[in-house]
């Protein structure tokens, strides 16, 4: 005897490709399904409607079909509300607890869909019922007797769409990744959505890596952040060490920049810059005392612009402002993306793949990088919504910064 659930898709889910995913997915498990409706939409931005009959030998196959569909956007046809059960203890959560996608969720409880606040991938679900709130907690935040949704009932996910017409500012980000697009075109779309997001009054982070400042890029992205394009830099304890560096010693990891010739103990530069920013007490302090008076960190003390610098187990120093405790530099990254609407990740794997881990399939991001795979990276832990532009990053922030401020 088989066993059987079904299932709704709804949206553009012809040109977004979610029913040929559904449809592949059912297949690979072993499974069957049979469509009871189908709606077509007619014109390039009507959505679509379907409702699937899925079939499977046992019930372990077919929990684990309607996993990976309700994954991909397809939802229960019967509404019931979600299961919650108590964390027993701190950090611990209960057995079967549903483990969050970046797409917006809803959780239905009495009868009522609650949005889910926060939403970011491998997250648990907690509700309070008084307030009647549904938010997501990382493990190790979570508290004895926090109500935790578990299975997948009463769990409705949105993933973003792509209908066939996109228009815009932002209609370029239907595209993924390529390296063969005009980069002068791209970098203009990049820069008429940065331009949208800031007239309407969005926030733009930058993640940036070190390979930024050797490639000579840092001065445009400075200018970036002193007119008001920038809302956030994060970054880790080597980015900003080279490029206070800069300013100190005109070198980025003991080259100078402008001739790529390399001074005479240049090698030793960037742990003299540690040295001289802790005798200072700091970033800020080091920029109040007039020994900075240049660079990002520069801007981004002068211009209130936040930085979260998160350390790593290969830091030299490191400067006092970075986070060397991995659980509190995650939450600061976390404080930070959530305010985000547009993220620019600019030639860094793995600061990239820590933002990208915290943000919303919502939020608009942007990719660069001289390696493909660093965007493909992204894309295969989840970051469906990221467009990639595969450049030398040195070009790509001057000719950006030209296009936005002439």
């Amino acid at each position: 005897m088989s066993v059987s659930s079904e299932v709704e898709l709804e949206g553009h889910i012809i040109d977004s490709g979610m029913m040929q995913a559904c449809f592949g997915i059912i297949m690979d498990f072993n499974g069957w399904f049979n469509v009871e409706e189908f709606d077509i939409g007619r014109q390039k931005t009507d959505e679509s409607y379907a409702r699937l009959t899925v079939s499977a030998e046992t019930e372990e196959d077919l929990s684990r079909i309607m996993h990976e569909l309700h994954q991909s956007g397809a939802n229960p046809s019967d509404v019931r509300d979600v299961e919650l059960d108590p964390a027993p203890r701190d950090q611990v959560v209960p057995i079967g607890f549903y483990s969050t996608t970046n797409h917006p969720t809803w959780v239905r409880y009495e009868d009522e869909w609650l949005a889910v606040e926060d939403i970011e991938m491998d997250c648990a679900v907690v509700i309070d019922t008084d307030e009647k709130r549904a938010y997501t907690k990382v493990l190790n935040g979570i508290e004895e007797g926090d109500l935790v949704v578990t299975g997948e009932s009463g769990i409705k996910v949105k993933p973003p769409e792509r209908p066939r017409e996109a228009g815009g500012a932002f209609g370029f980000m239907q595209g993924g990744i390529s390296s063969e697009r005009p980069s002068q075109t791209t970098i203009s779309n990049i820069a008429d959505a940065m331009q949208k997001t800031k007239d309407e009054g969005g926030k733009i982070i930058a993640v940036c890596g070190p390979a930024l400042l050797h490639s000579g890029a840092g001065p445009a992205l400075a200018e970036l952040v002193h007119e008001g394009y920038i809302d956030g830099i994060s970054a880790g304890n080597g980015f900003a060490v080279h490029d206070l560096e800069r300013d100190l010693y005109g070198t980025s990891l003991g080259m100078d920049v402008e001739t790529l010739d390399h001074p005479r103990k240049g090698h030793k530069h960037h742990i003299y810059t540690i040295s001289e920013i802790i005798r200072a007490g700091g970033i800020e302090a080091a920029v109040a005392e007039g020994l900075i008076d240049s660079g990002v960190m520069y801007e981004c003390v002068t211009n209130d612009v936040p930085f979260v610098l998160a350390g790593s187990i290969r830091d030299d120093g490191p400067l006092p402002d970075t986070i060397t405790d991995s659980i509190e530099a995650q939450n600061a990254i976390r404080e930070q993306a959530r305010g985000a609407d547009m993220v620019l990740m600019l030639s860094t794997l793995l600061h990239s793949v820590a933002v990208g881990n915290c943000l919303p399939s919502t939020t608009k991001v942007v990719c660069v990088d001289i390696s493909p795979a660093t965007v493909t990276q992204l894309l295969d832990r989840g970051s469906a919504q990221a467009v990639g532009m595969v450049t030398d990053i040195g070009t790509f922030v001057p000719i950006l910064k030209e296009e936005l401020l002439g």
